[in-house]
């Protein structure tokens, strides 16, 4: 297995990144090269701190130019041409690489995919996936749209729903993967007209579908899939990550307040270090942009080695599972139903 890595994206590039690619080569016999894309004179001081490491499997690509977070995706992916987010869409393209991480510009990645790699037939728009933690710790659960597509029609929230149970069954292991769509109601009158017209579309389609669930239900595991529109989905995605902080951070506030709860709390340690580990975004490998040729797995800005690290098992997981092919094929049975 292959993998291309965005060095320069991030808010911890490059030190951060060319730490995950080493963790990974020392960890991870099935990856047989990483190609490193960047500026090679920082990729190549980073790589002097791991001596160690196999140096064959690791192999340093140039990229003269980078996209900040700040800057329009779509724009700066045409004018910069041989930034290093393109760079690894091109080594996809061409068949060097089985699959892509990047830490920058989602957006950025989002569109150069698109751009470079075109989509998959049938598919109307990729699609950014989240995994988020539930009550069962061995079935976490998929959420997309998670911020590519801010307005969506009813079709493309069917296809979301497709792909994510391909996703689900083909790298989480669900045998049949159930959907939900995420609406303010359970029952099939509530929500808008998109979301109305998209769930008669899903209950009519071959998919597991369970009906309409609401924002109260997606860490219950009831569903493995969770279907929105980008914008619901990006704001769902934030917010979780938010109140997880919040609840780390009230848990300390109130276990230093006094010294009987900080016993209580070295009493409690293992206890909280599972909850920490269970609600940590970054055991979860990024988020893979759904309905493009390859695997293109994004991951948060500000990600450490170790998101780094389970990212590219994430994108090496999904280029195994042959996820593209599936999706096609998946979209393909679909579209003969609805004619």
């Amino acid at each position: 297995m292959k993998i291309a890595l965005d060095i320069m994206g991030g808010d911890n590039a490059p030190h951060a990144i060319v730490h995950g690619a080493v963790e990974a080569i020392n960890r991870l016999k099935e990856i047989s090269r990483i190609y490193l894309v960047g500026d090679a004179e920082s990729i190549e001081a980073e790589l002097q701190k791991y001596p160690r490491v196999d140096q064959k499997r690791l192999q340093v690509v140039p990229a003269t130019e980078s996209i900040s977070m700040d800057e329009s995706p779509a724009t700066a992916v045409r004018k910069k041409k041989q930034c290093s987010i393109n760079i690894c869409m091109d080594l996809i393209k061409s068949g060097e690489a089985d699959a892509m991480v990047s830490a920058g510009n989602s957006g950025a990645v989002a569109a150069s995919a698109v751009f470079r790699l075109g989509r998959i037939p049938g598919v109307f728009r990729p699609a950014i996936a989240t995994v988020l933690p539930t009550r069962n710790p061995n079935r976490p659960l998929l959420l997309l749209d998670a911020g590519a597509n801010t307005d969506c029609d009813e079709l493309w929230l069917t296809q979301f729903a497709i792909m994510g149970s391909e996703y689900s069954k083909s790298v989480l292991k669900r045998n049949t993967p159930s959907v939900g769509l995420l609406s303010i109601g359970t029952e099939d009158t509530k929500g808008n007209d998109v979301t109305k017209k998209a769930f008669h579309l899903l209950r009519k389609s071959a998919l597991n579908f369970k009906g309409n669930i609401e924002g109260h239900d997606l860490f219950f595991g009831k569903v493995d899939v969770a279907v929105c529109d980008g914008f619901v989905g990006n704001v769902v995605l934030k917010t979780t990550e938010s109140v997880a902080h919040a609840v780390g951070y009230w848990i300390k506030k109130e276990f230093f307040r006094h010294p009987v709860r900080m016993l209580g709390a070295l009493l409690l340690k293992g206890a909280l270090e599972t909850i920490k580990h269970r609600m940590d975004p970054e055991i979860y490998g990024g988020a893979p942009l759904l309905g493009v040729p390859g695997a293109v797995i994004i991951t948060h800005g500000s990600s450490s080695h170790r998101a780094i690290y389970h990212a590219i098992i994430a994108g090496s997981a999904a280029a195994a599972a042959n996820l593209s092919d599936k999706i096609e094929n998946s979209i393909q049975e679909y579209g003969k139903i609805q004619q």
